[in-house]
């Protein structure tokens, strides 16, 4: 059973000074069985939508008068559902996966760790080869907020032995890849405690996890060791965070800025029963 669930994104920019202009692109929008979405800049300017070359909606704006700060907030409401596992003889039209099998500069892993990927194929299908790449990832690399920056590579994750979802996804990703399975890099938001009562804000994180294709697309998340379920809300997917960035932009004016990110999530009740899979 899924759930309905509220999602508010706010990212506060302040710059060093004031910025002659921005120029933004906003990924915050939920991918599937939205029931409402707005997104709202500060200062005030038109908010333009767009769908982007991953299926992705983009939110874009221009501020084109000086400004000191900028905010950006995001607030959806959206029904998940349960765990996706594999189905016994599905298969979904084939997709073009050529570019969901390169390495990417984030991805990327030296030999001896392709070799290892190859290795976890071996007298398994895939499913069970997808479980055991990510139960790899999960062992060696511990989760430590902050341990890393988002221009940190699988490779460094692996060698540091520590990191964020972020890193735990673009190692799996890249794992796959290696082993000859197509996977997506995917970003959304996780609420933190199923305990929580219906109607109980709680700070929540985006969150990242990957999808392997197996005659359907099938997500796990290696950093909780877990299927994806009615506690994941999908916002994008792509080769990695580089495709998906929730907030992107440039901006002429001062060299320094700093940011402020919060993220609330409220469960607001069970969802419909109509609610489609992610």
């Amino acid at each position: 059973m899924g759930w309905r669930v509220k999602v508010s994104h706010v990212t506060h920019v302040e710059y060093d000074g004031e910025a002659h202009s921005s120029y933004n692109e906003v990924r915050m929008t939920p991918a599937h069985n939205v029931l409402s979405s707005r997104v709202t800049v500060t200062p005030s300017v038109p908010v333009y939508q767009y769908e982007d070359y991953w299926g992705t909606t983009v939110k874009a704006f221009d501020v084109m008068e000086p400004h000191a700060s900028l905010t950006v907030e995001s607030v959806s409401s959206v029904e998940t559902s349960g765990p996706r596992r594999p189905r016994t003889g599905v298969h979904d039209p084939d997709p073009s996966m050529e570019e969901l099998l390169r390495r990417t500069p984030m991805t990327a892993v030296n030999a001896e760790l392709e070799e290892l990927a190859r290795m976890q194929a071996l007298g398994r299908d895939p499913h069970e080869t997808a479980e055991a790449i990510c139960e790899l990832v999960a062992a060696r690399v511990e989760y430590m907020p902050g341990s890393t920056g988002v221009q940190t590579s699988a490779q460094e994750a692996w060698d540091l032995g520590k990191g964020v979802c972020q890193d735990m996804a673009h190692l799996t990703a890249g794992l796959l890849r290696a082993a000859g399975m197509p996977a997506r890099y995917v970003s959304g938001y996780l609420h933190p405690r199923p305990s929580a009562e219906i109607g109980e804000p709680v700070v929540g994180q985006s969150h990242a996890w990957v999808e392997y294709w197996a005659g359907e697309w099938l997500p796990l998340d290696p950093t909780n060791r877990t299927y994806v379920g009615e506690a994941h809300v999908v916002v994008a997917r792509g080769r990695d965070y580089a495709d998906v960035p929730p907030l992107k932009g440039i901006y002429q004016g001062p060299p320094g800025s700093r940011q402020e990110i919060t993220v609330t999530v409220t469960r607001l009740g069970p969802a419909s029963l109509h609610t489609m899979p992610g």
